[in-house]
């Protein structure tokens, strides 16, 4: 498609500008065919007018997709231009904090001004054996390609290093060397790879200086070859050197510095060696001030002198050399400070006894006059005649500086000498890489003849690189066979020629010099005539006439002439020379040896140390063409002759290039400035090489990932078994220009754009299927919502309305209930209304009727009232009636009555007067008389009574007054007792007056002690208050101080447990990190024996021709067992050493390092093999000594004697206690048997009865032979006289060597011997027995002891009880006792029941057995010769107690049994039907008979030929998983033998009976099961190592390249440099092939019988390696770090946990080491954008560390343009976040750590006596004991 077809709305381009170089800006509209201006939008906001040129018409660059933005190849951007590459530069640099980027076949580092943890040794490690595409970029994979192309193409290599100062070019070669140093290693132990590193230090301080732009800038270049030898390690290196800025030593630019050396020297002249020199601060000398910069920030100099020094005692300088050096520096130094008198304007002179110059003049050795003369004059030499002309101030002035600069110069050029000289090799050099580090391109405001040559080789290297680039473009065109192109690329030959060609400015400056008046000026006019005009490179400044500018291939530069022939003939004056070369400091005329030597390819000069000063001398008459040759040789002409030789050496040499820029000109950072590094980018030749790229077919993809990636612009019938096929049909449908694309071979080539427009494509029709796909799915959504919520609201309808209908027939039902309830209860309510209403109607009725009754009764009784009443009243009435009638008559009677009264009163008034109404008076006053007469009478009567009562009384009276007159006698008496008490009372008044004044007085007193009573109970009081105020703040304090107390008791006590957990903590992490420092010692010590063993052999094989048929014996004692060694093989060495030790003196050199490690181990080996003999002499005296004191005391044998016939009794005994249970067994077999089986006269019971017989013949016939043989020995030893020098058997062979048969005599005592041996083992054997019956017995006698005095407490306490509750207790007591033992019987007849079921299933299998033997035979023969044959013995095997598991073999037959049972034995073949760890129990059966017949040398050389077997097998045969397996499970069963059949208790309790009677009686073997261990450690690490090296191609690929969940990873566009294809190819490893090897691994350990603790062990080494491995390629791989691969690791991290659930071994802490793995694939997955995603992330990672986190977060990646960055601001939440976290600043896991092994002692249940010893062995030689 056309080019203009992309410039649609919304597409994003960049337009120029001014400040930020490109700015991005987004499309507003299609842009159509002839518009003239652009409608943009700009990021910031702001809408613009961008007008296309009308010229050109070009448009903006368009700006790729997000997705390749960050690209770790810029040649992977489908848009290859300049802003393009500088965004992608930024990006990875700012966001991602990447400083390495690929462009092609060049390496982009941007100097990051931080020291960054990505050059480590684990780094290397990791790019080690990596294809340069498939890691991240870095300068150890550019040095990592280069290593192994010179290893594959066996082609030298090159590494150039350029930029700008500053941008950190040395930084990167000195890295790009330390791979190779670390990677490589060296050929001898020399350590060549450190003086090469070393050779650094030296370097930097001798041609180093701080400049404006750089504080450690190199002023000059270097070429450094490495040498390599066959096997490609560094035997060597080689150090050319161009273009030295002389002029920094006498002069320095503002806030820039000399060379540090010189500052070192000052900041180190008050160390006592250096006071000779006489040096200063640096402001004291005129050329180390001129910059008044003295000081670098972060630097100390003195520090740094230290380390120059040690490199250069390293690199073999020595200290007088060393001080030589400093002197000529120093002297330099006081050089400057020489100043000059002017006599007239053409002399001057120097003051007399100048200090600077006599103190240069001592330094340096020369006489002060002469050159003070030679300072202040030149000599003038003519055809004729020569003479001496004195010289201005300006021209001493600059002779001054010229000699400085020349010594200086030859200094430099000695060192570098001296430091080839210390890195060279005698060793052939195979190949070598080289390593240049040159000066980039520079322009500054003023450039001269230094930036004009650095230009000039920036020239001739670019040339070089556009050809290599434009030949690589090439042959991968014609590789692939895509129709070649003549890419137009920029040549700069003319620029190369303008400066190089015949008449060009070197010619021209070249003979300039030669002219006598020669200047500048005449130089510039020159240049104007010859090339101004003509060559369009060359132009003129328009204001200068001193000046010309050259076009070169990065920027147009102004050189000024000014200083150009005084630089090219770098002059100095051959008298001065003369005079330092007469110098008694030998040192100094040797700078000036090698002054005249030409320059050729095998001088000095040609190995790069290019002179850079000329000396013109005065011809001799002999040589004047020579001299004058050599006059022509200026500093140009050198310098393009070394370059032209440094072109040639690049040119024979596969070049990779490193391209280092310069991020900012203030050393900040991370910071980018886009100004500076554009213009760094188009001088170093990336552009070029973008520009070169993006004229071709830039993007190239394999028809495979290209099918992969574009899969979804495809339909399904145009997908076709032939994957080529269906690429071009699509291809051709998609991009209709066929020009755009071609086919090659195996990749498919796209134009620049092509790739963008295809993943335009791509994501158009990703955004609609995922818009389908959203579409569908929120439509699947929503349905599934609709129908979720429509049966919902269904189920919730029917609910509710099932619910309403229960409510409404729950209504109904309560309404009807209420109904019938409001009926009964109305019914209720009315009948009790009605009732109480009846009921009060009743009443009412009632009262009412009885209120009417009664009223009617009230009514008819008040109308019988009212009648009656009626008739009372009409009676009262009419009574009143009469009545008041009456006595109205009455009262009308009374008046008129009255009125007679009245009349009638009126007459008795008259008549009263007379006597008549006295009578009448008299008449009423008798009556009165009358009755008064009777009240007298009645009073009387009274008076009577009283008088009696009164005479009573009287009487009572007088007796009362004959009382009282007594009384008052008596009171009388009393009287005058009181009057006598009277005056006592008066005298006792006194006396109590007295007594009242004593009482006051008491009284007072009482008082005032009251007072001072109360007074002092108020102060006590007072007192007691204080004391108890006191008590209580005293008890506050004491709860306080207890409070306190108990908090910090409990504090302390929960510190001392913390601490203690901690401790523990500590020391188990302590433990293991010993246990790992001794195994690493075992791995260092076995690799130094390996060492020893290969110069050995290579010593042999040097001194030796081996002959036909010989072979050589290794030697491979280790020195853990050296002391054990005594075996033919330390005699063969020690036969060999005499041989070998002269020409190894003179052959090999020595190595150091090695020889003061065996020398330190020998002492250790010396110290321990003295304590052994130590041991071994105390041990002896204690021997002699016990021998002594038996040989004193005789009697004792009688004594031994009895002991031992009580033994033969005893052996005599059981004898016949075997004969009763032989008798019992026969009749057990004749009545429990069958009988057709075992009856008497059966053929089968006939045998066994014979066979038993037979066997009772032979112990009773083997017996007798013991005892006579014991006689025999007991007889001989009495007649024997013991000797004190000798021992028994010694003087038993001296008397037997009397006798005259020899062979007799020996046979006898092997007999003896032996016959010994077996006595001795039989009495040890009835000892045993004997202390465990005496045990035994002494253990019955404790309990009845305890019985008894049980019964003795209960007897006691029965007797303390009541009759009746004793006779209770003691019943209870006995019940007990009968009960207990009733118990104990029933056990004891369980355990004969159990004992008699076993015998009888035994004699079942021995009567089937005999049976089937029986069947057997009577179907093999016939009836007939039943009766006449004899019946053949059948062979029964021996009883288990016959065989005593052990292996008899002879000590010649022991090299045999270790080369059929060790050396040649193949765990794949005979091995594999072996019983696990086979080999281990017959070396362990044959110890144990070693040990049975008290052999220490059997047991030590059998010892020592197994364990140098073993290393001799593991050693052969290293590298086979099965092989080291094998024998590391079968080292580790005889260690458990060992330590199960020592005897110690501790592993005596997980024995049998039976195996603990196998148990080894004579020998401790405590030292060799160290040896042991030692070994199974070492077999152990290399088993790791072979499973790592058999796992490692294996995880990269499997665990993170293969797709296992297939189409989840996208195949981004790659670039130049292909990464491997995540598409599983044949051959690829997948995940299937890890867990098929794991497999296998484990079966192989699991069929050699390996410890399960040992197996989980190594399960959990190989998950750490996996972890490790794939964590930390994950770390370094961009590609990787993507949402799609994080979830591709989970699924493969839960494949491995369901491998290890498969296993069994999810508790071997395997899972636990893929814990790192497992958190950075989470951290892949989960959401990255707010503060609390940041929190979980923190929470979730604790496994990893901090900078492993951010790492991974700056390396995440998406894969489509749906997924998102992570943001430059969450990354540094995460880091604030955790700042406080305390881990390891380490990047990368150590995938070489091998975790601290163990072997857990595993005791075997395989009893010794059953092992069978298959014949495929081969060890028919040995017995069974």
């Amino acid at each position: 498609m056309a080019a203009s077809e992309l410039y649609t709305k919304f597409a994003r381009v960049w337009i120029p500008d001014p400040e930020e170089v490109w700015k991005s800006a987004e499309l507003l509209k299609d842009y159509k065919p002839g518009d003239k201006v652009l409608l943009l939008h700009l990021e910031e906001g702001q809408d613009l007018e961008y007008r296309l040129d009308p010229k050109t018409k070009e448009l903006p660059h368009l700006r790729n997709p997000d997705i390749l933005v960050g690209e770790n190849d810029l040649t992977a951007l489908s848009y290859l231009h300049e802003p393009a590459v500088l965004h992608n530069l930024r990006v990875r640099f700012i966001d991602s904090k990447l400083i390495y980027t690929y462009c092609g076949i060049v390496l982009v580092a941007i100097n990051p001004y931080e020291q960054l943890p990505i050059y480590g040794e684990d780094i290397i490690n990791a790019y080690s054996g990596q294809n340069m595409g498939d890691m991240d970029p870095h300068i150890f994979a550019v040095a990592e390609e280069a290593y192994k192309q010179m290893a594959r193409d066996e082609r030298n290599q090159s590494i150039i290093v350029s930029g700008e100062s500053g941008a950190g070019k040395t930084v990167s070669a000195k890295y790009a060397m330390r791979y190779f140093a670390t990677v490589s290693g060296s050929a001898s132990e020399a350590n060549v790879e450190e003086k090469v590193l070393a050779s650094n230090p030296i370097m930097e301080s001798i041609g180093n200086a701080k400049t404006t732009r750089n504080d450690n800038s190199s002023r000059f270049g270097k070429y450094i070859e490495i040498g390599f030898d066959k096997r490609y390690r560094i035997i060597g290196a080689n150090m050319r050197t161009y273009l030295l800025e002389k002029s920094r030593v006498v002069f320095q630019a503002e806030e820039e510095r000399n060379y540090h050396i010189f500052y070192q020297l000052c900041a180190s002249a008050k160390l006592p060696e250096f006071k000779m020199l006489r040096l200063g601060n640096a402001d004291s000398f005129h050329y180390t001030k001129q910059g008044g910069s003295p000081m670098i920030e972060g630097v100390d100099d003195a520090k740094e002198m230290a380390h120059t020094r040690q490199a250069c005692t390293l690199l073999g300088i020595s200290e007088s050399y060393q001080m030589g050096i400093f002197r000529i520096l120093a002297g330099i130094l006081h050089l400057g400070n020489v100043g000059f008198a002017s006599r007239d304007s053409d002399s001057c002179t120097i003051p007399p006894k100048h200090e600077p110059l006599t103190i240069f003049c001592d330094l340096m050795g020369v006489d002060y006059e002469e050159m003070c003369h030679w300072l202040c004059h030149r000599k003038l030499a003519t055809a004729t005649e020569t003479y001496i002309k004195p010289i201005s101030k300006l021209q001493a002035t600059n002779a001054r500086d010229a000699l400085a600069k020349h010594i200086y110069a030859k200094l430099f050029n000695w060192i570098v000498d001296h430091v080839n000289q210390a890195l060279h090799s005698a060793v052939k050099q195979h190949s070598f890489i080289g390593v240049l580090d040159i000066y980039g391109f520079e322009t500054f405001e003023i450039n001269s003849f230094e930036q004009f040559c650095i230009n000039y080789a920036n020239e001739k290297l670019q040339q070089q690189f556009n050809m290599h680039v434009f030949k690589l473009e090439q042959e991968e065109y014609m590789k692939e066979q895509i129709p070649w192109t003549l890419i137009d690329f920029y040549d700069n030959q003319p620029c190369i020629n303008l400066i190089e060609s015949k008449m060009g400015i070197l010619d021209l400056l070249d003979e300039e010099c030669k002219m006598p008046k020669g200047t500048d000026d005449t130089w510039a006019q020159k240049l104007y005539n010859t090339h101004l005009n003509k060559c369009a490179l060359f132009e003129k400044p328009r204001m200068s006439n001193k000046a010309f500018i050259i076009k070169h291939f990065a920027d147009k530069v102004e050189y000024q002439c000014e200083g150009f022939l005084e630089k090219n003939k770098d002059t100095v004056f051959e008298e001065q020379i003369k005079v330092l070369k007469s110098s008694k400091f030998k040192m100094l005329p040797e700078l000036f040896q090698d002054d005249e030597k030409a320059i050729s390819p095998t001088s000095a000069t040609s190995s790069g140390r290019t002179p850079l000063t000329r000396v013109p001398v005065k011809p001799t008459k002999g040589r004047p063409g020579q001299m004058a040759k050599e006059h022509k040789k200026t500093v140009g002409h050198q310098f393009r002759n070394s370059l032209h030789l440094l072109m040639e050496t690049l040119n024979a040499t596969t070049p990779h290039y490193v391209r280092c820029i310069k991020p900012n000109d203030f050393k900040f950072p991370f910071t980018f400035d886009e100004k500076r590094a554009v213009q760094q980018l188009r001088a170093c030749g990336v552009l070029e090489t973008i520009r070169i790229s993006a004229a071709g077919f830039p993007s190239r993809w394999t028809y495979q990932e290209f099918f992969s990636r574009y899969r979804v612009l495809m339909k399904q019938k145009d997908v076709l078994g032939d994957r080529k096929q269906t690429c071009k049909n699509v291809l051709e449908k998609l991009i209709l220009d066929k020009d755009k694309y071609q086919f090659g071979k195996t990749k498919i080539f796209f134009r620049a754009g092509q790739v963008a427009y295809l993943e335009k494509l791509r994501a158009d029709k990703l955004r609609a299927a995922c818009i389908r796909i959203q579409k569908t799915i929120r439509g699947w959504l929503l349905r599934k919502k609709y129908l979720c919520m429509q049966r919902a609201a269904i189920t919730v309808q029917r609910y509710v309305r099932g619910y309403q209908a229960r409510c409404y027939a729950k209504f109904l039902r309560r309404t009807k209930a209420a109904t019938t309830i409001q009926k009964y209860w109305r019914m209720y309510v009315v009948r009790r209304r009605y009732k109480i209403r009846r009921a009060a109607t009743i009443v009412l009725q009632s009262y009412l009727r009885g209120y009417l009754a009664r009223n009617r009764y009230r009514k008819i009784l008040r109308e019988h009232k009212a009648v009656i009443i009626q008739k009372r009243v009409r009676g009262w009435l009419a009574r009143t009636h009469y009545k008041r009638t009456m006595q109205a008559i009455i009262y009308l009677q009374c008046c008129f009555r009255r009125m007679m009264a009245k009349r009638e009163l009126k007459k008795l008034k008259i008549e009263a007067r007379s006597v008549e109404r006295y009578k009448k008076l008299h008449i009423g006053m008798e009556n009165k008389i009358m009755q008064l007469q009777r009240k007298v009478d009645e009073q009387n009567k009274d008076y009577k009574c009283l008088m009696e009562k009164l005479t009573n009384l009287e009487g009572i009276y007088n007796s009362e007054t004959e009382k009282l007159r007594n009384d008052v006698e008596r009171l009388q008496l009393s009287e005058e007792e009181a009057k006598v008490a009277t005056g006592r009372v008066l005298s006792l008044q006194e006396e109590i007056a007295k007594l009242r004044k004593d009482l006051e007085q008491t009284r007072s007193e009482k008082k005032c002690i009251e007072e001072r009573a109360d007074k002092y109970k108020q102060e006590t009081e007072q007192l007691v208050s204080n004391l108890k105020e006191e008590n209580t703040l005293l008890k506050q304090e004491k709860e306080t101080l207890n409070h306190l107390i108990v908090e910090q008791a409990k504090e302390m006590t929960e510190t001392m447990e913390k601490k203690l957990v901690e401790e523990t903590k500590q020391l188990e992490i302590d433990l293991n990190d010993e246990r790992l420092r001794y195994q690493n010692l075992l791995n260092e010590f076995s690799r130094l024996e390996e060492r020893y063993d290969d110069l050995k052999e290579e010593m042999t094989l040097m001194l030796n021709v081996p002959k036909p048929g010989h072979k050589r014996t290794d030697s491979t004692h280790s020195s853990n067992e050296s002391e054990y060694t005594f075996s033919s093989e330390f005699a063969e060495t020690e036969e060999i050493a005499p041989r070998t030790e002269e020409p190894s003196e003179k052959k090999v050199p020595l190595d150091m390092s090695l020889f003061l490690k065996l020398q330190k181990r020998v002492t250790e080996l010396e110290q321990e093999k003295q304590i052994m003999q130590d041991e071994l002499d105390r041990k002896e005296e204690q021997v002699f000594r016990s021998k002594a004191k038996e040989e004193e005391r005789p009697p004792i044998r009688g004594a031994e004697l009895e002991y031992e016939s009580l033994k033969r009794q005893e052996l005599e005994s059981e004898n016949k206690k075997l004969k009763n249970e032989l008798n019992e067994l026969r009749k057990a077999l004749s009545e429990k048997s069958a009988p057709e089986v075992t009856a008497p006269g059966a053929p089968a019971y006939r045998v066994l009865m014979e066979q038993l017989t037979s066997v009772s013949e032979e112990l009773d016939v083997r017996k007798e032979e013991v005892l006579i043989l014991r006689s025999q020995l007991v007889s001989q030893k009495e007649a024997i006289q013991p000797k004190n020098t000798m021992t028994d058997s010694t003087i038993l062979l001296e008397d037997v060597q009397k006798m005259k048969d020899k062979g007799e005599i020996a046979q006898a005592y092997i007999g003896l011997k032996e016959t010994n041996r077996l006595l001795e083992s039989q009495l040890q054997s009835q000892k045993r027995s004997h202390e465990n019956e005496a045990e035994a017995l002494r253990g019955e006698i404790q309990s009845l002891k305890e019985e008894n005095n049980r019964q003795q407490q209960l007897l006691a306490q029965n007797l303390q009880l009541p009759p009746e509750a004793r006779i209770e207790a003691s019943l209870q007591h006995e019940i007990t006792r009968l009960t207990n033992e009733n118990l104990d019987l029933m056990e004891q007849l369980e355990k004969q029941d159990k004992t008699v079921r076993k015998l009888k299933k035994q004699l079942k299998v021995f009567a089937k057995k005999i049976g089937e033997l029986e069947v057997g035979q009577m179907e093999n023969i016939s009836p007939g010769q039943i009766i006449d044959e004899p019946i053949r013995p059948v062979n029964i095997p021996r009883k288990e107690k016959d065989f005593q598991g052990m292996l008899e073999y002879k000590r010649e037959d022991e090299q045999k049994l270790v080369k059929n049972l060790i050396l040649e034995l193949k765990p794949r073949g005979v091995a594999v039907n072996l019983i696990p760890g086979l080999p281990a129990y017959i070396l362990f059966m044959c110890v144990r008979h070693a040990d049975y017949l008290n052999d220490d040398q059997k047991v030590r050389s059998l010892l020592t030929s197994t364990i140098n077997s073993i290393k001799k097998v593991l050693k052969k045969r290293g590298d086979d998983f099965e092989t080291v397996s094998f024998w590391l499970s079968n080292t580790c069963r005889f260690l458990h033998c060992l330590k199960q059949y020592s005897g110690e208790e501790g592993f005596m309790k997980h024995n049998t009976s039976r195996q603990n009677e196998h148990c080894l009686t004579n020998f401790d073997l405590a030292e060799y099961r160290q040896v042991l261990s030692d070994l199974a450690i070492q077999i152990y690490q290399q088993l790791v190592r072979v499973l790592e090296n058999i796992l490692q191609p294996m995880i990269v690929s499997g665990m993170l390249e293969h797709e296992t969940i297939q189409g989840v990873s996208g195949v981004k566009p790659t670039g130049l440099r292909k990464r491997t294809s995540s598409i599983a190819d044949e051959g690829t490893y997948t995940l299937d092939s890890i867990l098929r090897q794991l497999n296998s691994f484990h079966s192989v350990m699991c069929q050699h019988g390996m410890d399960p603790e040992l197996i989980k062990q190594v399960v959990k080494q190989m998950f750490y390696i996996v972890g490790a491995i794939t964590l930390n390629n994950l770390l370094l791989r961009k590609d990787m770090c993507s949402w799609s691969k994080g979830m591709q690791i989970r699924y493969n991290v839960s494949q491995l946990e369901e491998w290890l659930r498969d296993k069994n071994l999810m508790n071997s802490g395997a899972k636990e080491t893929l814990e790192p793995l497992i958190q950075a694939a989470q951290l892949l997955q989960v959401k990255k954008k707010t503060d609390d995603d940041a929190e979980a992330i923190c929470s979730m990672c604790n496994a990893l560390t901090t900078a492993q986190i951010v790492k991974v977060l700056n390396l995440y990646t998406p894969v489509n343009e749906f997924e998102e960055r992570v943001s430059v601001s969450f990354i540094r939440t995460i880091q604030m976040r955790l700042r406080d976290r305390k881990d390891s600043p380490q990047l990368l896991m150590d995938a070489k750590h091998i975790f601290p092994v163990t072997f857990p002692f595993n005791p075997s249940s395989l009893a010794l006596e059953t092992i069978q010893i298959p014949a495929s062995l081969g060890l028919g030689f040995i017995a069974r004991v």
